[in-house]
Parts: structure tokens; sequence; C-alpha cells
């Protein structure tokens, strides 16, 4: 045991000898390492930071209170888990409205409550008018303690006095001591401080309890969402909670919090979260051992003479290898530290812009994450070693005598490697897809580091067939693919490492743009994203409208203000009736299973999940019968610009309108390409007068029809019905608003402004802005995207600055020979190409893969179930596919471009 100590202790002294000899190339193997090191604790200690703890949680929901409760209903309601405020409702339960002292004798006595309310006051900004977050609460009183903290000045004393986030009051165009008044006028309040809420890092004002105004979007009354912060003697137990439930409270208990009940069966999402964690860990891991492997591929090949002597010396294979392994054990170490050290430095120093621009809420405290970062540590070492394996035992086998010599050849790729690489990506893609079908994580893993290695193993042969086409280039790029050829155990570890990085950050694009797509599915958009629409509950028309037009043009970035109509009751009809129109679906459409069947047995939902006519984009709006969201009105002018179609689409729908037909989001309501229309006259029962006669009339007809799609009435939940249609169901128009065709995304203070100039006109006017979809992708996903990202560009370039450090002997030669200084970069601009572009290729295809199994696992828990939220769909995203096949080869080209000398040291020859 002394003896193989001792041996190793000689292989680590002759590593760090070995290291500070060649700085250059330690360097860049150490930055190899310590890069996915550096990104993996990052990753790690931002998790810490903004995954809130139990305690953390508690504090940000209910100060220094022991319990948050919402109560709003009389009768009993069904919390759906303890540590959270979702809710259904039950039999008998109804909206109502209690007092403190109500809640208070419902409490355990001897407790204390304050009131707090959230809601949303339209205020005048340094741009216009806005819709800022208003919360009632008292600053001042101890419970309130961890929700609200005050930066400078002091709490609202009175009903005519605020205090205000940093962001709110710079939005708002005052300081403290100044007015900040509503959008009508009516109030103005008295800014006494300067607040910050931990939980909602937005613009916010903060009122005394009850002094909140709520004026929210289009100056509808937004239902009260606030509740109490309660004090209780004793802790309120789960059992309090239930019970609570019963009388119609929804409750967070702190005690609860910091000790919840076990979690039911499929009662969240849980499971997919932490499938998705475990795949990411697995690729992570092969990751980084692929990306370490070039640095110790070409530090072996750097000292091959050196181990050639030790084994000419009585060096064993053992020996020769223990002394390789040693440079993973030394690299490693140094590069786990450095890596540590600089993912802690960037994730403390970019805290603030993800708590700014990201997750939007305050992390829970400086923290590092300590067994993670261990294990990333051993990660770091055990990589190296891993990395330093295959190197080690091809040192161990190399010809003494070729290698002291200085002679080599031109090897070729045995076809049985190949075989066996084809063969291990195949069985990787099934392993990986019968993982995705059984949601396994440990199977998806393993299918795809076998899919990876088999390409890793295929890479050789593809560098020399790729070679062969060489002939036909210029002078330096065909001695770089010949170069790559020859020394191809050089070429395919960085083309390996090139593919890793790629891989990683393809898979993330793919994962976040299945996100972002799912979210655009689930949400019924009315406008495509970007356009604004002006409502009115009074008549504008003539002047006024034209002035609401100028006021848009000049306002927003739009190039053409529509007249927008919408159906309505035909000229001269008596007054006190309402009038809708619907589109009918088939009977052999409608979904049997009816809404008032809910919830329904495991049976029922597989049988409703597998039929068509109940899923789909939009089918739980109308599969049960009829499109009912209202129609636009359009002969064909403006189809195209107000659903943003095809252009071949757009112009089958604008000849349908144009014969007197309809436009629908989906062709399950065609028949023979026709639709059929419900005209509906019922008395209107907010009308003044009720008619004598009140019962429903109802009229069919049937007219042309034509299912859009592309667009953004795919999912939608309206028609686009031409006047001629609307007449045959014997329905009239009117007028339904402005509408202003932006060129892009209006800012926040194009908004205000907008808003200002309108209000000012008229209270009776409203505006939207359709802002599309919010993702769903947590903050996490996004850093490891970012992150995913960065170790591609910096693997690339990386990879091939070892490539290039390989070699330098062969430009040394070229310079020797008389190669001008463009010839050399070129050969290194080719070099770098050709393992950047081959890296990358393999990556994409491999990223791909692994993502779209994920994709297909996240999706399978629900397969059975309905009513069930939108599948992620199976996108490629072409943007980002460009970028890992145009932009990583040209950033690695462009650094070895960068970084190759016009002037190279002669390099010392060998004796042969």
């Amino acid at each position: 045991m002394t003896s193989y100590l001792s041996t190793w202790w000689a292989a680590l002294r002759v590593a760090r000898r070995e290291a500070s000899r060649a700085r250059g190339r330690s360097a860049l193997v150490i930055a190899m390492i310590a890069l996915p090191v550096l990104f993996l604790a990052y990753a790690a200690v931002s998790y810490d930071m903004f995954h809130l703890t139990r305690a953390e949680r508690a504090t940000r929901a209910m100060g220094a209170g022991d319990a948050y409760v919402s109560w709003q209903f009389e009768g009993p309601i069904g919390q759906m888990l303890p540590d959270d405020l979702g809710y259904d409702f039950m039999e008998g339960t109804k909206p109502a409205s209690h007092t403190t002292a109500q809640l208070l004798g419902a409490l355990p006595a001897g407790g204390r409550a304050i009131r707090y309310t959230r809601s949303a006051v339209r205020m005048r900004t340094v741009t216009g008018i806005g819709d800022i977050d208003a919360v009632g609460l008292d600053v001042g009183d101890p419970l309130a303690r961890g929700m609200v903290q005050l930066l400078r000045g002091r709490a609202p004393a009175s009903d005519g006095e605020v205090a205000a986030s940093e962001s709110a009051l710079a939005r708002l165009g005052v300081g403290l001591g100044g007015q900040a008044s509503m959008s009508n006028g009516t109030h103005a309040y008295t800014v006494v401080g300067v607040v910050e809420l931990p939980s909602r890092l937005r613009d916010t004002l903060v009122f005394r309890p009850g002094a909140a105004p709520n004026t929210g979007p289009d100056n509808e009354r937004n239902p009260d969402t606030g509740g109490w912060l309660v004090d209780t003697p004793a802790p309120i137990s789960l059992a309090q909670v239930r019970a609570l439930n019963r009388r119609g409270m929804v409750i967070l208990s702190r005690a609860v919090l910091l000790d919840p009940p076990p979690a039911p069966p499929q009662a969240s999402g849980a499971g997919n979260t932490l499938s998705l964690g475990g795949v990411v860990a697995g690729v992570a891991l092969l990751e980084i051992v692929l990306l370490a492997g070039p640095a110790f591929a070409v530090g072996a090949r750097r000292r091959q003479r050196d181990l050639a002597l030790v084994a000419a010396n009585g060096g064993t294979p053992a020996q020769l290898r223990r002394l390789v392994l040693a440079d993973g054990v030394l690299l490693g170490l140094l590069a786990g530290v450095l890596g540590l050290a600089g993912g802690v430095l960037l994730a403390f120093a970019g805290r603030p812009v993800l708590e700014a621009h990201l997750t939007h809420y305050r992390a829970g405290g400086y923290r590092v994450f300590p067994t993670a970062l261990l294990a990333i540590a051993a990660l770091a070492v055990l990589t190296g070693v891993l990395a330093a394996v295959v190197p080690a035992f091809v040192a161990a086998r190399q010809d003494v005598v070729a290698v002291l010599a200085g002679r080599r050849g031109t090897p070729r790729s045995r076809k049985r490697w190949l075989f066996a690489g084809a063969g291990l990506c195949l069985l990787g893609v099934v392993t990986s897809g019968y993982g995705a079908v059984r949601t396994s994580t440990d199977l998806i893993v393993g299918g795809l580091a076998l899919g990876e290695l088999g390409l890793v193993l295929c890479t050789p042969a593809l560098v020399g067939l790729i070679a062969r086409i060489g002939r036909l280039l210029p002078a330096a790029p065909r001695i770089a693919l010949r170069d790559s050829a020859r020394n191809r155990a050089a070429a395919a570890p960085a083309i390996s490492a090139v593919m890793a990085a790629v891989a990683g950050s393809m898979a993330m694009a793919v994962y976040l743009g299945a996100s972002h797509e799912r979210d655009a599915l689930s949400y019924a958009q009315s406008l495509p994203t970007g356009y604004a629409m002006i409502t009115s509950s009074a008549k504008l028309d003539g002047p006024a409208r034209d002035t609401v037009t100028r006021i848009l043009r000049g306002t927003l970035p739009a190039s053409q203000v529509i007249a927008l109509q919408t159906e309505a009751c035909p000229p001269g009809a008596k007054a006190g009736y309402s009038c809708r129109i619907a589109v009918k679906l088939p009977a052999a459409q409608v979904c049997p299973f009816g809404p008032e069947e809910f919830p329904l047995p495991p049976a029922r939902q597989r049988a409703a999940a597998h039929d068509a006519r109940c899923t789909g984009p939009g089918a739980t709006s109308w599969s049960f019968g009829s499109l009912t969201g209202g129609a636009w009105v359009d002969d064909g002018q403006n189809v195209a610009v107000l659903t943003r179609a095809a252009a071949a689409d757009a112009a089958a729908a604008a000849a349908t309108l144009r014969a007197g037909g309809v436009i629908v989001p989906d062709p399950r309501f065609l028949v023979d390409g026709e639709v059929t229309l419900e005209a509906t006259t019922e008395a209107d029962p907010g009308a003044s007068q009720q008619p004598a006669n009140a019962a429903p009339v109802s009229r069919t007809v049937r007219v042309p029809g034509y299912a859009l799609s592309s667009g953004t009435m795919r999912t939608g939940t309206f028609s686009v019905m031409s006047r001629a249609a609307l007449a045959k169901a014997g329905m009239g128009t009117q007028f339904a608003g402005l509408v202003a065709v932006t060129s892009r995304m209006p800012s926040q203070a194009e908004q205000d402004r907008l808003r200002a100039q309108i209000s000012a006109l008229s209270d009776a006017y409203q505006v939207n802005v359709e802002r599309g979809p919010r993702t769903s992708a947590d903050s996490m996903a996004l850093i490891l995207a970012l992150a995913a990202a960065a170790i591609a560009l910096g693997a690339a370039a990386i990879a091939t600055g070892l490539a290039a450090a390989d070699g330098r002997a062969d430009l040394a030669t070229l310079a020797a020979v008389g190669a001008a200084p463009r010839v050399r970069r070129v050969l290194s601009l080719s070099q770098s190409g050709v393992i950047a572009g081959l890296g990358s290729l393999l990556g994409s295809v491999a990223g791909l893969g692994a993502a779209f199994a994920v994709l297909v696992a996240l999706n399978r828990p629900w397969v059975d179930k309905w009513p069930a939220p939108s599948p992620y769909p199976l996108v490629v995203p072409w943007l980002n596919l460009g970028i890992a096949l145009l932009a990583v080869p040209a950033i690695a080209m462009l650094s070895a471009g960068l970084l190759t000398r016009s002037r190279l040291p002669i390099e010392r020859r060998r004796p042969t």
C-alpha cells in the first residue's frame, strides 16, 4: 500500500511540474473543466437563494402572524392543499363578506387580526395613465413584519397618505412628500414612505387598510382578493384548518407550512418537475465528461515523447496510466476550486439582476448550497479522472519506437467502432423512447448517454468521411481536413466536446420553446400580439371617432386603425330584447361527456381524453355545442390583418367572406364547406322595461364556411362573419371598437400615454393592449438555458483552442517552408470550422432527441386525464438551431483567427 501511494505521489508531482511547464495548455484544460462547473455552481447557488425555505414562504405570506385567512364565502369550501390558497366550491357555498370581529369570533379566543387587501388602482404616471398594484396594509403593525419593509419615510397614517415602491415612484414621477393622483383627478395621495414588498418587486402602492381604491383594468371593480393576518395564542393545526374550511375560510397556517402533511399522489406537477431535474442533472454529468475529454487527449498527445521515454526506461503500462490520470486529478481539483469560486461570485453578483428582471421577488438570502457545491467539486475531480481514462490507456499502449522516432501515420477508423457507435445510437433512441413512455428518468438519462457515446464512437469515421471532400477545396481548408483525418485522436474528442455543449443548449432551447408554444395554445387570443383596441360604453362615431383615431396613430406605432363591427339586433328590433349569434357544432362533433358530469370517473376520463371531439385548442370552450365567443364583422378587407394568418390561408378566408360566409377557428364546425348559424332573440335581463313575451326565439341558417389553420384565431373562441351571413340570420351590426394595427409591442410608457389621452376625452372609453400569453417556464429553466448557451459558446472556443495548440507544430512547419501568415490563419480557421461545425451538427441532433424524449415524458401523465392541460408540443426552435449551426462555428473560427499569431517560434524537432 505504501509503495502504491508513493507511486501516486510521484505521479502527482510529475503532473504539477508538467502543469507549470505547459501553463497555456494547462490553463485551457482547467478552463474546459471549470466552465461547466462554474455554471453548475451558479445554477445551484441561485436555486438555493431563490428557493424559499418554508419559514421564508410563511413570512412572505403572513408576515409575523400565525396564519393568513381569506373569508369570502358562507358555507363549505374545499382547500386543495393546506399550504396553498387554491380551493374548490362545495355544495351550498355562497359569496359573503365578513368583518374582523366576525373572524375573531370564529377563531380561538385571544387572537388578533389586521386587514390585508390587494387590488389595482389607475393612476396618473409620468407618461400618462397606468394601472398599479395596490395593497391595503398597516405597514407599522408588527404583524406586517416580513411582508413589507419600510425603506424611507414613515407608514401611511391617514386615508390620504400612501407609501410606494421605488419603481412605482419612478413610474409616477414623484418623490417622498409628493402627490400621487388618481387618473380621474378625484383623489391625490401624499407619498409619506418608500417601501418594498419582497414577494412582489413590481410597481406597488401601499395604503392604510380600507383606504386602497380599486379602479382595476378597464374601470371594472375586481373581487376583493384580500384577507387578514392573524395572530393566535396557539398555532393553528391542520385539523383546525379543515374545520374552518367548512365555514368558508381559506387558510395558510404557519404551523402547517412548517410541518406540512404528506402530499396526496398526483396532487401537483412535482413528479414532472423531478423528472426534468433528474434529466438535467444526468445530461450535465455526461456533458462535463465529454467537455473535459479533449483537454486530456491533447495533453497526453503533447506528452507522447515523455511517456515513451518513461516506457523505454522500464516504466510499466500501469505507471504510464497513473501519470496521465494524475493530470486528471490535479487539474480537475484546480478546475473545481476555480469553477466553484467563480460560480458563487457570479450568483451573488447576478442576484439583483435576476430579482429585478426574472423572478420579480427577493431571494431568501445569500447562501451557497454547500451540499450541492461539495457534490459539484467531487464531480469536477471525478470528471478529470474519467476524462483522462481513455487518453491514459491509449498512452499506455502506444508504440514506443514509433513515438521516439517521431513517426505519425494516417489512422483508419475501424469499422467495428463505427458499427458499435451506430448500434449504441440506435439502442439509445430505443431506451430513451421507452423511458419517455414509461416516464422513467433513469431510462431517459441512460438512453441519452448511450446515444451521445454512440455519436462519439462514430465521430472518427465521420471525420474521415468529410476529409474526402478536401480535394475539392483550396489549399488551407484541404490541409485542415486532411490534418483532422490524420489526427483523429485529437479532433474526435474536441468535436465530442462541442457536441456535448451544443446538445445541452439545444435541449433547453427546445424545452423553453415548447413551454411558450404550450402557453400560446392554452391562451384564447382575441387580437394579434401588440395590437391595441379602444372600446366604449357610449356612442363613438363622427368627430369623436376621428379624434380617437388620431390619438392611436400619435401615441402607438400604428400603421392602420380599423373600425371593428360586431353582431347586434336587426334595425327596428323591439326594445327590451337582446340578440346573439352562435356557430353551431355539428351533432357528430359534440363531445358526449357533458360538463354536468364533472368530475368524471377514471374510465370515462380515459375515454374522453382519447375522443377527438373533446380535445384540441379551444375545445373546452365550444366542444359541448357551439362557438359563443362573439363575432367580428368583416367582408374580407381586414381578415388578414386582424388574424395575422398565412397569406394563402388569409386569401381563402377573404374569398369566403366575400361570398357571404363565416370564418371559424376549427374545421370541426364545417360540414360540406358550410357552417350552421343560430341567431337567438330573448329578453334582456338588464333592460329597464321587460317585454311582455320573454320566450327566446331562435333561427338557424347555413352559410359558406372556412377554418383558419394559422394566425391568432386558431386558439380563439370567436368567429368572423360577413354582413351577408348576419343578414341571412336576421341580425344586424354595431360598432365594437377601434383596433390599432401596430408594428411592434407598445411600451408601457406608450400605453400610459394612450390611456391618459383617451381618458381625457371620456371615462366611457377603455384601452386594451394584447400582450399575449405569459410564459409558464420557471426561473430556473431560464437560468439553465442561459448557462447552457454560455457553456456551448465557451466550450466551442476552448475546444478549438486546444486543437490549435495541438497543431502548433504543423503551423510552425508551414512557416518554415514559406507559407504566408494569411495561409496559417486560414488553416486555423478551417480547423476550427471543421471541429465546431461537425460538433454543432451532432450536438443539435442529440439535443433535439433529448428534448423530445423529455417532452413526451412530461406529456405522458396526462394522456388518460380529462380535462387536461395543453400538452407540450414537439417544436423545433429554428432560430436556436440556426445559431447552433452558424454562430457557434463562427465564434470558434473567429477565436482561432484572433489567437493565431503571425510569427511563430520554430518548434524544436526531435532527432529521428
